[in-house]
């Protein structure tokens, strides 16, 4: 395990063997980052975010709470994963608002996905096993399954298969002309 020695890393946080976490990384308490992960400088992760194995998030992304990310997951650098589907500072009556007025939903990122560069995924999303997600986009919905996905807000505009191929439709289905396999999709 590597930590630099500018990283905010909370005693509280279970660090999987062999990640690294680079410079300004801050790592806050109850998070739970599986093994061989990489965490970019400047990285972010909220309180009680869940991190399987062999994930990489690039520079200077932020994974506010209640974010779930399986196994094998690419996060681009400045991709933001939010939590609050109504945020306000402060209440009618000019009050500052707390975490009794905070309706948390959470984001789940599923196994092998891939996250492009200053993605924005809004609260209650899922976001499907092996999907790409084009750089810039704004996730407002779920993603299926191999889906790719761009824009704003973002459309699935096709399916990619493991390697990361834009899938071929075909009569029996959609296959891969990289890796030569069929791909069933649902």
């Amino acid at each position: 395990m590597v930590i630099h020695d500018t990283a905010e890393v909370s005693k509280e946080a279970k660090i999987g063997e062999n990640s690294k976490i680079w410079h300004y990384c801050q790592v806050r308490e109850g998070v739970e980052l599986g093994e061989n992960c990489i965490l970019g400088k400047g990285v972010y992760i909220d309180f009680g975010v869940k991190i399987g194995r062999n994930c990489k998030i690039q520079n200077r992304s932020s994974i506010y709470h209640g974010t779930t990310i399986e196994e094998g997951v690419f996060i681009g650098p400045h991709v933001v994963v939010t939590n609050d589907k109504n945020p306000r500072a402060i209440n009618l009556d000019g009050s500052l608002k707390s975490d009794d007025d905070w309706e948390e939903r959470g984001v789940l990122i599923k196994k092998g996905a891939s996250i492009g560069a200053g993605t924005v995924i809004l609260p209650g999303v899922t976001v499907g096993r092996f999907s790409m997600i084009g750089a810039g986009a704004v996730v407002t919905k779920d993603i299926p399954d191999f889906g790719i996905a761009y824009g704003n807000p973002a459309r699935v505009e096709g399916y990619s298969c493991y390697c990361g191929t834009k899938l071929e439709k075909k009569d029996e289905g959609y296959f891969c002309n990289k890796c030569n396999k069929g791909i069933d999709i649902k």
